[in-house]
């Protein structure tokens, strides 16, 4: 029997388990392990988008936000754009995600999801999320990057994670890059592993939303002249 792309999506994030070595005050989040409910969904939303052999681009993020993937499971996705927008209700989780609502919006202006699915994977180049300890007991988002000796350890989890996609039918003669300090970190990885070619580098959908808001148009404009180009 021929696995559909969202087969190999969801067996890979299946097996995902992170047993690296970590730095002090740092933790991964594995959602799929964490919520029974996580991986209900997330399976849910690969068969309904992604039920075909067809290849896709890619689009690389840093690694899941707290309130996004590290709860829904599905890159840039909150519980609210997964049920208002997927059509795919969690019970056991609410979430908002700021990254989400842009990528959403970028989306629509796109066309349908079906479309943007059918041609777009996305996911990031360390496929779970980073917390660290700000405060005993406070834990707050972290990037791969945030730390030298976190990136040392997690270098080469991430590229056996890239290469296990690239294996689902992904385009690897271009790539799109989200967040201008994830491209240059990606680019160090690139010239050691040989994962990519031409990189698109554009703003990550965070810094947008934070500090850009009055000029989304003008970003998601630049996302679709990339996506078509």
């Amino acid at each position: 029997m021929v696995k559909t792309f969202g087969d190999k999506v969801i067996a890979f994030n299946s097996q995902l388990n992170y047993t690296g070595q970590l730095p002090d005050g740092f933790m991964v989040i594995n959602p799929f392990m964490d919520n029974p409910e996580t991986m209900v969904v997330m399976r849910e939303f690969y068969h309904k988008y992604y039920n075909d052999t067809f290849g896709r681009r890619f689009i690389v993020g840093i690694n899941p936000g707290r309130h996004g993937a590290a709860v829904t499971g599905v890159p840039f996705t909150d519980t609210k754009r997964l049920e208002e927008v997927c059509g795919i209700k969690m019970t056991t989780a609410k979430s908002h995600e700021v990254s989400s609502v842009f990528v959403y919006e970028m989306i629509a202006a796109y066309g349908s999801l079906e479309d943007f699915y059918r041609h777009f994977y996305i996911n990031s180049i360390f496929p779970l999320a980073i917390v660290r300890e700000k405060s005993p007991g406070k834990w707050v988002n972290a990037n791969y990057y945030d730390d030298k000796t976190l990136f040392a350890m997690t270098e080469d989890y991430m590229v056996e994670c890239v290469r296990k996609q690239i294996n689902f039918g992904l385009d690897t003669e271009e790539v799109f890059v989200l967040g201008a300090k994830n491209a240059s970190f990606i680019q160090k990885v690139n010239q050691r592993a040989h994962l990519f070619g031409k990189m698109v580098v554009l703003e990550h959908p965070r810094y947008i939303q934070q500090y850009k808001q009055s000029d989304m148009k003008t970003y998601i404009d630049k996302y679709l002249l990339a996506f078509k180009s």
